[in-house]
């Protein structure tokens, strides 16, 4: 199937949605940790009337009305079939530039190196590369996102401190089958017989 990568952040949300597993190497340049793994993405559109979008803008002093919409992004371990942990959750919320729209803020309740609200600045390359730079009380983070396929895709991340980057983070993440495409996909194969 041929691929038509997002050029807007609310248009990158909705191929985003649904569940997908990640394979996560993370790289530290000051300690020996290690935070590689796998786990679950599970991205849920919100439009921009949903209440966590208001409240998100509300929070972070920004009209409501220049939001696009938003997105939850919840993750947790890969085999773990609890609900999902908020505490593992983010809001984030699409305020495009209103031209082009292919440049914004996106608005966080907290941000993925420093558990803080949070203002990013994201743009999307012609080959529909994202690239989302965050600045926070202590670091700086640089995000890259591409699709490969509409199924599986590639993130890419830096923290850098005071003293250069000291962490770098590479999550190749592939699309879950949901319950009922996988019940239609059995359906069909039985019906081939």
């Amino acid at each position: 199937m041929y691929l038509i990568s997002p050029l807007n952040m609310i248009d990158f949300f909705r191929k985003s949605e649904g569940t997908w597993f990640t394979e996560r190497s993370v790289h530290h340049f000051d300690s020996a940790a290690d935070e590689s793994g796998e786990s679950n993405l599970t991205i849920t559109v919100l439009e921009k009337d949903d209440p966590k979008v208001q409240e998100v803008c509300t929070a972070q002093g920004i009209d409501p009305a220049q939001a696009t919409g938003g997105a939850s992004f919840s993750w947790q371990a890969n085999l773990d079939v609890r609900l999902l942990n908020t505490d593992n959750a983010a809001i984030l919320v699409d305020v495009p530039d209103e031209q082009t729209k292919r440049f914004g803020k996106l608005i966080r309740n907290q941000g993925y190196v420093e558990s803080i609200p949070v203002v990013s600045r994201y743009q999307f390359a012609d080959d529909g590369v994202l690239t989302i730079d965050t600045d926070y009380e202590n670091n700086q983070g640089q995000e890259r996102c591409w699709f490969v396929t509409n199924d599986f895709r590639v993130r890419v991340s830096t923290v850098r401190m005071m003293n250069g980057v000291n962490l770098m983070t590479y999550c190749s993440e592939r699309r879950c089958v949901s319950q009922e495409v996988l019940e239609q996909m059995i359906s069909r194969n039985h019906a081939r017989r």
